[in-house]
């Protein structure tokens, strides 16, 4: 494992302090709510294009989806299927209600439409369901850093959390907004270094076009599944069912994405970036999936770890295991040098019988790495130690430090941490705003706007507290783009429908959306449960879906009973 040099060192911190110097500079001196949370209206369509990108676009992304595509293939780009969708249908219906009505968040519109219940009941489902993903996407690259890089785990929750408090509380909504552009353009720029560079350490004979066929004689090339199996968890209809009605739910529902755009200076601005969001992400996360691929590719031709967890490994080699996880090393390395020979023979003659062997070879290759997870999850609870064994979302990294150049290492680090703050901070911005004008304004009464600035300052700096202490208690998942995504299934499907019957249920009052709801969440966390007991099979994805479904049945069941004529439209 390489370490850092005085170059990557300095590229990281140049990149890193000027960000968020520019961030604070720039957007110093908002003195009235309007300038702080909406950034005064004056956002260009390609601002709000790149910032809403780079709010979904977490460090997770950058982390993780390599990482998933080096396992399972291309197919988890279906995830984004639902999005060209789900932005046409916010630009039409959501987009023009809240220009019109002048709301400072979301959750404004549902008193306006049902009553303060409502309203407050769907502002605290949004505070619980992004405070903790907050937490996440500090914790993501501050845990795997924290292993690849020896650093302590804990300060660098501290530091990624501080970086973004500081010109987001500074700052507000713009600060968040001219930040991201910037961070976005770093990302960009990473990912396409690292893409080029790793075709570039391919064999000389070994073109991009064979790299493709490679990576299809062991099935990561499979974009398309058109199976209704709910065995397999991404396929083409769960994209386009349930990623829309998660994808309108978190740009249309959610705070942190909501005041992306809410900022824009016109509807059509607004409208053109969130198009130009839509065109632009599904395309983005093919290439960040591609990136992945080709470093499996990579791997055919380079020696791979039995598991690309450093700590995980050094576990498990001062264990009682040591000699059964050296033996799978061992034979490892033996897969490696007969696929050579079988690749070869595949890219000289195109033998069909070769792919086979390719995706045999790589099949037992997949086996031992399951062979040596195991072992290192005995050794972890030998030591009583919690060790990681699942690698996925060490993968990219992995690969950048012990390949990538001088200076650029440090680049593809600040891409990672720069990802981080974007999102952070545009969660926290969020999270901010929605407890200022949702809870505290709603509850305390009308303040002046110097002091209601105020109160949003503290409550964003509290938040980035919570967020921090958040990251500093999390465990790994399966993999940290998926806990995201659970999170966010679990409440997005509830809030989604709520603003469903809001904007097209109208024979619906208050009280039987409020008690709707209430059921809908204990139904969709008693849903969840069961899932991941093996109780059921219903992937997350589709909780979006379930979610939305039931709180319009039971709200719409409840209204006939309830006859709640006292409620205003």
């Amino acid at each position: 494992m390489q370490v850092l040099n005085w170059v990557d060192w300095l590229v990281l911190a140049i990149t890193l302090t000027a960000i968020v110097t520019y961030g604070t500079w720039q957007t110093r001196g908002s003195k009235n709510v309007k300038d702080y949370l909406r950034g005064g209206n004056t956002s260009k369509w390609w601002t709000i294009g790149l910032s809403v990108m780079a709010t979904q676009a977490s460090a997770i992304t950058f982390l993780s989806t390599p990482g998933q595509a080096f396992n399972d293939g291309m197919g988890f780009v279906q995830f984004y299927f639902g999005l060209p969708i789900a932005m046409i249908v916010i630009c039409m219906v959501f987009i023009p209600l809240y220009h019109r009505l002048k709301v400072y968040t979301a959750y404004e519109f549902l008193e306006n439409r049902f009553d303060l219940k409502t309203r407050t009941l769907a502002a605290i489902l949004f505070l619980i369901q992004r405070g903790l993903a907050a937490g996440i996407t500090i914790f993501a690259p501050a845990i795997i850093l924290s292993v690849v890089l020896g650093w302590d785990l804990l300060t660098l929750n501290i530091a990624i959390g501080c970086l973004v408090i500081i010109y987001t509380v500074s700052g507000g909504t713009r600060a968040v907004n001219v930040t991201q552009k910037h961070q976005m353009v770093v990302i960009f720029f990473g990912m396409l270094v690292a893409f080029f560079l790793i075709v570039n350490k391919l064999p000389e004979d070994i073109t991009f076009t064979k790299a493709l066929e490679i990576a299809g004689a062991s099935g990561k090339m499979e974009v398309l599944d058109f199976s209704f199996s709910l065995n397999n968890r991404y396929t083409f209809w769960s994209g386009i069912i349930g990623g829309t009605f998660l994808m309108l739910s978190y740009f249309g529902t959610d705070q942190s994405q909501v005041q992306r755009y809410l900022s824009g200076k016109s509807v059509k601005e607004m409208q053109l970036g969130l198009i130009f969001n839509g065109l632009l992400k599904v395309p983005m996360q093919f290439f960040i999936l591609l990136v992945g691929v080709m470093v499996f590719v990579f791997y055919q031709f380079n020696e791979a770890p039995v598991n690309f967890n450093p700590t995980a490994t050094d576990v498990v080699l001062n264990s009682e295991y040591a000699n059964a996880y050296k033996t799978l090393q061992k034979e490892q390395q033996q897969i490696f040098r007969d696929k050579q020979k079988i690749i070869k023979a595949y890219t000289s003659s195109n033998n069909p019988d070769a792919a086979k062997y390719i995706s045999a070879a790589n099949a037992a290759n997949e086996e031992l790495r399951q062979e040596a997870r195991v072992l290192i999850d005995k050794a972890g609870e030998s030591k009583n130690l919690k060790v990681e064994s699942n690698d996925k979302d060490y993968v990219f990294i992995h690969f950048i430090l012990n390949n990538l150049p001088r200076g650029l290492i440090g680049l593809l680090l600040a891409v990672i941490l720069s990802a981080a703050m974007s999102s952070t901070a545009s969660e926290l911005n969020a999270l901010g705003s929605t407890t200022t004008m949702d809870l505290y304004k709603r509850n305390v009464g009308e303040k002046t706007e110097e002091q209601m600035v105020k109160a949003s300052r503290w409550f964003t700096f509290l938040w980035g507290i919570v967020a921090i202490g958040v990251a500093c208690i999390a465990n790994l998942a399966e993999n940290l783009i998926q806990l995201v995504n659970i999170i966010g299934s679990i409440f997005y499907g509830n809030v989604l429908g709520i603003f469903l019957l809001a904007f097209f249920f109208k024979f619906v009052k208050g009280n039987a959306v409020f008690i709707a709801a209430l059921i809908t969440q204990m139904l969709v966390i008693a849903l969840y449960l069961l899932n991941e007991y093996e109780y059921i099979n219903l992937p997350f994805l589709w909780l979006n879906f379930v979610g939305c479904i039931i709180v319009i049945f039971i709200a719409t069941l409840l209204q006939v009973f309830l006859n709640d004529e006292k409620q205003t439209t």
